[in-house]
C-alpha cells in the first residue's frame, strides 16, 4: 500500500512538473482550481484555502430536515415584512422625512426568523440565554415580530420614531434604532451600522469565558449572536477584532451577515463578489465560514451540471451583475446569466415564472438553508462561526425597493409597491383599503400567533427584552476603608496615577468586592505603575501560561493565569471600550455585578473611542474610566499625539457620564467611594471619567472641614487653601496638575499684596449641568436656586481665575454663571515634547501666569495700579507673545 502510494505521489509530482514546464503557472493554477471545485462539489472544502467557490457550504445532501412547520414561518415572515413596510410609510405620512428603514428588514427577516423559532434562547432559560445582537435598521422588524406576539400594540407601532409627543394616545414611542436607554426594557444592545456591534459582540462572548473561568459565572452553553451587513465590514470596528475571537477559540460567538450586497448609495463590491471576499477575511481570521448562497430552486440546476459549467458560471459572476438579476427577473437572467450553450441547455423547459424565482432564490432567504447552516454553527466547536448569507434588499417589495440603489433610502411605497408587495408576500387586504396601509394581524389565536408563541415558550421567553438581573445592594467599602488616603503623604510625592494603583490594589484585596473588580489595561500597565499587579492578581489567559516568563522569580513576574483578573488587551483602546461594556453590563446581562475600571491614556480614551463611550452611555453600562497621563502639560516630550487636553470637553456629550480631574488622592478616594456607592449599592445608571496623571507632588491630608469638603468634591468645587491677610482679593480656580500652580500662584500673589483663595474644581461638567439645571428651573418652574458655582463662591470677594490643563472651553462653562471678572487658563493648540515648566509657560497656564492674569484682572477693576503690571511682569519673567499658543 505504501509502495503503491508513493507511485501515485510520483505520478502526480511528473504530471504537475510538465503541465508547469509546458503551459505555465497559469495553467497550474486552472488546474488546481478545478481539483477544487471538484472536491466541494463531492461536499469537501480543503481546510487550508481562504476562498471556497461560490457554492453553499453544506450541500443539499447533507441538510438536516427541517424541524418546524415551513408553510407557517413563511406565513409569518411575509406578514412581518408587510407590517414592517406599513409602520414605516404610515410613520412618514403623518410626519414627512421622519425616517425609517424597510428594506433592510425585508432582506434579513427569514434570517431572524429561523433563528426566533428554532434556536435564540430567551431570558427564561437562564444562564443558557443567548445575547443578540440585531442589526440596528433591522429594528422594525423586531417591532413588528412584537406586535404580532402581543407585546406592543398597534398604537405603539404607529407611534414609531416618536418618543418625545406619541402621536398615538396609549401607545409608547418606538426608538429608531437599538436603545437600552431610550426603551431599558425591551433593548439590550444598541447597534445600527458603525462597527460597534460586532466588536461589542466578540468581548462580550469573550466576557463570557472570563466569568466562566474565574468561577463568577458557572459554565454555560449560552451564544452571542451577532447580525451586521456586509457593507459594515468597511468598518475598522468590526473587522478589528476577529483574531481575538479565534485566537481565544471564542465558540459560544456566532456572527451572522446579511449579504444583500447593497449599503446606503449602491452595491457593496459591485466589480467583485462581497461574501466571496468576507469569506477570505474569516477564514484567514481563524473562524469557521458557512456559506449559505443559493436558494432551493438552484439545486435541481446544480445537480444537473454535472461538468462545472454553472460553478464556473457562478466564479465570474460580480454583484454589480447579481443585483440586476433580482432588479429585473427573467429576461435579464436568461440572457445575460445562462450565456453559452452549456448553460442555455441547462435551462431548457423552463418557465418565467421559475427563472423568475431563480433570480430570488438566495440561501438567506430559504429556511431550510438557514436551519442547516445554524445547526452547524451551534454545533460547531473549537473557534467562532460566522455564516454569510447572499439576500436581496427590499426583498418582496415592489420595484421601487426591491434590489435597487435606492432601496435604503425608501421610507415610502407607492401604489404599485403595495400591490405587488401584497400579491407576492401573500396578504388578505382588500385592493380598496390599500391606500389605508392597514397592518394585518391574523388574530391572537390564529395558527401564525399560537406557533410563534410556542416556539418562544419552548425557547425561554420573549426576545430581545431587557431584564435587569442587580439592581443594586452590593456592600461596598465606606469611609473607612479609604481613611488612609484621606491623611495625604507626609510630604512625599506621588501622582494621582500611583494614588490610584494603591487604592485598585486594596480594592482586589478586599473581602467582598475583590473578586468583582475587573483591571482593564490595552498595554501600558507598565507605564501606569501597575506591574505588581499583573504579579497579584495576573493577567486572563484562556490557555495559561504556556511559559516560562523571562522575569520569573521576581516581584514583578509577568504572570498569565485562566483564573487572571487584568484584561491585558494589547494596543487595542477600542477593545479595551468593548470590555468595559461587557464588564459594566453584566449586572443586567447575568446579575454578576463586575466592577470594571479601564485605563487607558487619557489622549487615547474620550477622543479614540468617543463612539463605544456612547454605546456604553447608551446601554447603562457601569464602571470607571481612567484617563492616565491625563492633562496637555503633564506628559514630558511626548508631544502632539499623547498629551491630551480636550478629553474633559468629550466627556461633556454623554449625560450618565460623570467627569472629575482630580489633584490629590483624597479626592480620588472620595470620587471612587461615591462612585461605587451610586453604581452598586444604589443600583443608579452612572459611570465614571476620571483623570489622573504622572507628575509628583506632595498629596495634603483633607482639609476641614471634611464632610463640606466630600460634597464640594463630588459637586465640582471646594475651596482648598483659604488666603490670608489684608488687600485686594482674587479666587483662584486649579485643576488636576494645574492645581499646584494655582497655590504657587497664591504665594507669589502675596508680594504684590493681592490675597488670593485657592479652590480645587474637579469637575467643570458637574459645575455646568447643576448651572444649566437652576437656570431651567428659574426659568420654567419659577424657583430661584443658585447654581452651585455661584453659591460656594459667595462672601469670596475678587474676580475668578481658572486655571485648567484642558481646553479654555472647559472652565468657561461656568463664566455665564457668575457675576463677576473672570479668566480662563487653558492648554489650547497642539501638544509640544518638552519639559512641564516650558509646556505650562507655552499654555500660560503655570503659577507665573495664573498670577500675573489675576494683576490684570485686579488693575482693570483699579483695585491694583497699572505699574504693578508692569513691574509683575519683569519680576515673573514673562515673555508675552502676539500670536496665542493655540495659533504656533
Amino acid at each position: 500500500m505504501a509502495r503503491l502510494r508513493e507511485e501515485e505521489n510520483r505520478e502526480w509530482r511528473e504530471s504537475l512538473e510538465y503541465v508547469l514546464r509546458v503551459e505555465g503557472f497559469a495553467r497550474v493554477e486552472e488546474l488546481l482550481r478545478l481539483l477544487d471545485e471538484f472536491l466541494y462539489l463531492q461536499g469537501f472544502s480543503p481546510q487550508n484555502r481562504l476562498s471556497t467557490p461560490y457554492l453553499n457550504t453544506i450541500p443539499k445532501e447533507q441538510e438536516p430536515p427541517y424541524p418546524g412547520d415551513l408553510e407557517l414561518e413563511r406565513r409569518i415572515v411575509n406578514i412581518l415584512r408587510w407590517n414592517v413596510a406599513m409602520m414605516v410609510t404610515r410613520a412618514n405620512k403623518k410626519a414627512e422625512g421622519i425616517g425609517g428603514h424597510i428594506s433592510t428588514y425585508a432582506s434579513i427577516a427569514e434570517l431572524y426568523e429561523v433563528g426566533f423559532n428554532h434556536f435564540f434562547r430567551g431570558p427564561e432559560a437562564g444562564l443558557d440565554r443567548d445575547l443578540v445582537f440585531f442589526q440596528g435598521h433591522s429594528s422594525p422588524g423586531i417591532y413588528a415580530r412584537a406586535f404580532l406576539e402581543g407585546r406592543l400594540s398597534e398604537a405603539d407601532l404607529e407611534n414609531f420614531r416618536r418618543e418625545v409627543h406619541p402621536p398615538v394616545p396609549g401607545g409608547r414611542g418606538l426608538s429608531s434604532y437599538p436603545h437600552p436607554w431610550l426603551m431599558p426594557d425591551f433593548w439590550e444592545f444598541p447597534t445600527v451600522s458603525m462597527g460597534l456591534g460586532p466588536i461589542q459582540a466578540i468581548y462580550q462572548a469573550r466576557f463570557m469565558r472570563y466569568l466562566e473561568d474565574r468561577g463568577l459565572k458557572p459554565r454555560s452553553s449560552a451564544k452571542v449572536w451577532a447580525f451586521l451587513g456586509d457593507g459594515e465590514h468597511d468598518e475598522p470596528e468590526t473587522v478589528g477584532a476577529l483574531h481575538l475571537a479565534a485566537r481565544e477559540n471564542l465558540d459560544n460567538l456566532i456572527f451572522v451577515v446579511n449579504a444583500n450586497l447593497q449599503r446606503l448609495d449602491g452595491p457593496v463590491r459591485g466589480n467583485s463578489k462581497i461574501i466571496q471576499e468576507l469569506e477570505r477575511l474569516y477564514r484567514g481570521a481563524g473562524w469557521r465560514v458557512i456559506k449559505i448562497v443559493w436558494g432551493s430552486a438552484w439545486d435541481r440546476l446544480l445537480a444537473k451540471d454535472k461538468e462545472g459549467h454553472l460553478l464556473r458560471r457562478f466564479e465570474a459572476l460580480v454583484d454589480g451583475e447579481s443585483q440586476r438579476y433580482a432588479a429585473f427577473g427573467a429576461k435579464e437572467l436568461k440572457e445575460r446569466f445562462f450565456n453559452t450553450p452549456e448553460l442555455k441547455r441547462l435551462i431548457e423547459g423552463m418557465s418565467d415564472e421559475e427563472l423568475d424565482e431563480l433570480t430570488r432564490s438566495r440561501g438567506g432567504h430559504d429556511l431550510v438553508k438557514i436551519y442547516a447552516a445554524y445547526k452547524a454553527a451551534v454545533e460547531h466547536k473549537g473557534s467562532p462561526v460566522v455564516i454569510l448569507a447572499r439576500t436581496i434588499k427590499g426583498y418582496g417589495m415592489g420595484p421601487t425597493a426591491m434590489a435597487k440603489n435606492v432601496a435604503h433610502q425608501v421610507k415610502k411605497l407607492t401604489e404599485e409597491d403595495l400591490k405587488e408587495a401584497r400579491t407576492f408576500l401573500g396578504i388578505p387586504v382588500p385592493e380598496e383599503k390599500l391606500s389605508e396601509l392597514p397592518y394585518y394581524h391574523p388574530g391572537p389565536d390564529s395558527p401564525e400567533v399560537r406557533y410563534l408563541l410556542e416556539r418562544r415558550r419552548a425557547l425561554g421567553g420573549f426576545i430581545p427584552e431587557r431584564r435587569v438581573r442587580f439592581t443594586g445592594g452590593l456592600e461596598v467599602p465606606g469611609e473607612e476603608f479609604f481613611q488612609e488616603f484621606y491623611e495625604g503623604t507626609g510630604g512625599r510625592e506621588i501622582s494621582t496615577t500611583m494614588a490610584f494603583v494603591r487604592i485598585l490594589a486594596k480594592l482586589l484585596r478586599h473581602p467582598k468586592i475583590g473578586r468583582l473588580i475587573v483591571p482593564i489595561v490595552p498595554d501600558e500597565a507598565r507605564t501606569f505603575g501597575m506591574e505588581a499587579l499583573i504579579a497579584q492578581v495576573g493577567i486572563y489567559s484562556p490557555q495559561g501560561q504556556l511559559y516560562i516568563p523571562v522575569d520569573a522569580g521576581t516581584l514583578t513576574a509577568y504572570k498569565e493565569s485562566k483564573e487572571g483578573q487584568i484584561l491585558e488587551e494589547g494596543i487595542t483602546e477600542a477593545g479595551a471600550m468593548a470590555d468595559f461594556i461587557a464588564a459594566g453590563t453584566a449586572y443586567a446581562h447575568w446579575g454578576i455585578p463586575t466592577i470594571p475600571f479601564l485605563i487607558t491614556y487619557s489622549m487615547f480614551g474620550l477622543q479614540r473611542i468617543g463612539d463605544l463611550v456612547w454605546a456604553a452611555a447608551d446601554q447603562r453600562a457601569r464602571g470607571f474610566l481612567l484617563g492616565a497621563t491625563a492633562g496637555r502639560t503633564t506628559l514630558e516630550g511626548e508631544g502632539l499625539q499623547h498629551q491630551d487636553g480636550q478629553s474633559h470637553i468629550y466627556a461633556l456629550a454623554a449625560p450618565n457620564l460623570l467627569a472629575y480631574d482630580p489633584a490629590f488622592a483624597y479626592e480620588f478616594a472620595v470620587i471612587l467611594e461615591d462612585g461605587l456607592r451610586r453604581m452598586y449599592r444604589e443600583g443608579e445608571d452612572v459611570f465614571y471619567y476620571i483623570t489622573i496623571e504622572n507628575e509628583n507632588y506632595p498629596h495634603p491630608p483633607m482639609p476641614e472641614p471634611r464632610e463640606k469638603v466630600k460634597e464640594g468634591i463630588l459637586k465640582g468645587l471646594y475651596l482648598f487653601r483659604p488666603g490670608e491677610g489684608e488687600g485686594p482679593r482674587v479666587q483662584l480656580l486649579g485643576s488636576g496638575p494645574i492645581l499646584p500652580q494655582a497655590v504657587k500662584a497664591q504665594e507669589l500673589l502675596k508680594g504684590y499684596g493681592v490675597v488670593a483663595d485657592v479652590w480645587s474644581a474637579t469637575s467643570y461638567k458637574a459645575l455646568y449641568m447643576d448651572a444649566i439645571e437652576a437656570e431651567r428651573e428659574r426659568r420654567l418652574l419659577g424657583k430661584a436656586r443658585k447654581p452651585y458655582v455661584a453659591e460656594v463662591l459667595e462672601g469670596h470677594e475678587g474676580p475668578v481665575v481658572a486655571a485648567t490643563d484642558y481646553l479654555k472651553a472647559l472652565p468657561n462653562l461656568i463664566r455665564g454663571y457668575l457675576d463677576r471678572p473672570f479668566c480662563a487658563l487653558g492648554t489650547d493648540g497642539f501638544g509640544r515634547s518638552d519639559t512641564r515648566e516650558a509646556l505650562r509657560d507655552f499654555f500660560e497656564v503655570d503659577a507665573r501666569h495664573i498670577a500675573y492674569a489675576a494683576l490684570a484682572l485686579l488693575a482693570e477693576e483699579g483695585k491694583v495700579p497699572a505699574k504693578t503690571l508692569v513691574k509683575a511682569r519683569k519680576e515673573l519673567g514673562l515673555e508675552l507673545l502676539e500670536t496665542p499658543p493655540h495659533r504656533r
